[in-house]
């Protein structure tokens, strides 16, 4: 409700019809004071945060474009570092090194210096930087990322180059993961910058729509059927849906198919091996899916905590820590390989 105001931690969250005319108004005066100096584009339907990132790239018309979301704070001199590196070579692709910043309570959060990756589902995730990096015995050294988080800067003409954002997923969820793929495959690099920090708000609840899990799955198998070859079985088997006549529409790939031929970019096994090794693949799979109880059909088996590491049962959701694999080694050997991707 617009009308309604609400308290974090004696913060005043802004009202909603503050992002209309007050928004207008504030705008226009600090482009009297500096002409052009903030553009603002309104969509006249929701479109996600994929399209609407494209579209402020599209509105923008300086040499190097960051795109990043709105609850972030920048941390003194973060831009330098970022834009020194892109000029060295404008087929990079950066992002800044991630502090948290605690949406309860506003509280500022040091996060440890990482790389971004991701899992079969597609959910992006902080990686252990690799060897190499360590070696260096350089903290301020770049850091060699298989892929982005999520908010990244990039120059321009490249970001145009590249393929943009992949326009036809819906609302949020895999369009990192798909660039920094893209990226690495067609020619590029992707890196974190440790002396490029910014502060995030992690928080509890994504607003963007009540379904977010349907649209993320929709997005990661576009890009599955896009970029990753013979490997796209591991994402639909992580998703625990059949690869053939899933019942999910992902749209219309074949821009992307001829993107990626355009581009001659490489497959995505050199991917696995030269760029994300500590990605692990699984093959000689027969089956995967869940293991229900016969006896009451609402429980399955489930990897239980993590601390643990004893199987249980729970109420059946066919979600990762659900899914089980069997593969060729369940007949020449008396036991069943029980995966968690």
């Amino acid at each position: 409700n617009p009308g309604e105001v609400c308290h974090i931690a004696n913060h005043l969250c802004i009202y909603a019809e503050e992002l209309k005319e007050k928004l207008k108004e504030y705008v226009d005066e600090l482009n009297i004071r500096k002409p052009e100096f903030i553009k603002m584009v309104r969509h006249s339907k929701q479109e996600g945060l994929i399209r609407s990132r494209v579209s402020g790239w599209r509105a923008a018309t300086a040499p190097v474009v960051a795109l990043f979301d709105a609850h972030v704070e920048f941390n003194v001199g973060w831009a330098e570092p970022v834009l020194t590196r892109i000029k060295e070579n404008r087929r990079r692709v950066i992002s800044p090194s991630f502090d948290n910043i605690k949406y309860d309570n506003f509280e500022l959060e040091e996060y440890p210096l990482s790389a971004q990756g991701f899992d079969w589902e597609l959910w992006c995730r902080y990686l252990n930087p690799p060897k190499s990096w360590w070696k260096l015995e350089n903290t301020t050294a770049p850091i060699r990322s298989p892929a982005l988080i999520g908010c990244f800067i990039v120059d321009r003409e490249y970001f145009q180059e590249i393929g943009l954002l992949d326009e036809g997923m819906e609302i949020y969820g895999g369009e990192n993961v798909e660039l920094g793929i893209r990226v690495w495959q067609c020619g590029g690099s992707v890196e974190v910058l440790p002396c490029s920090r910014i502060a995030h708000i992690e928080r509890a609840h994504k607003p963007y729509t009540e379904d977010l899990t349907s649209h993320v799955r929709r997005n990661a198998l576009r890009v599955a059927e896009v970029w990753m070859d013979e490997f796209k079985s591991h994402v639909y088997m992580a998703w625990n849906i059949p690869q053939e006549d899933s019942g999910i529409d992902i749209g219309d790939i074949s821009e992307r198919k001829a993107l990626r031929k355009k581009l001659q970019c490489k497959t995505f096994r050199w991917y696995l091996v030269s760029v994300y090794p500590e990605m692990r693949m699984y093959s000689d799979t027969v089956a995967y899916g869940v293991l229900q109880n016969s006896l009451k059909s609402d429980l399955c088996l489930d990897q239980g905590p993590d601390t643990e590491n004893i199987p249980i049962m729970y109420i059946c959701h066919g979600m990762t820590p659900q899914v089980s694999k069997i593969n060729l080694a369940f007949y020449s050997y008396p036991y069943v390989e029980r995966t968690v991707l």
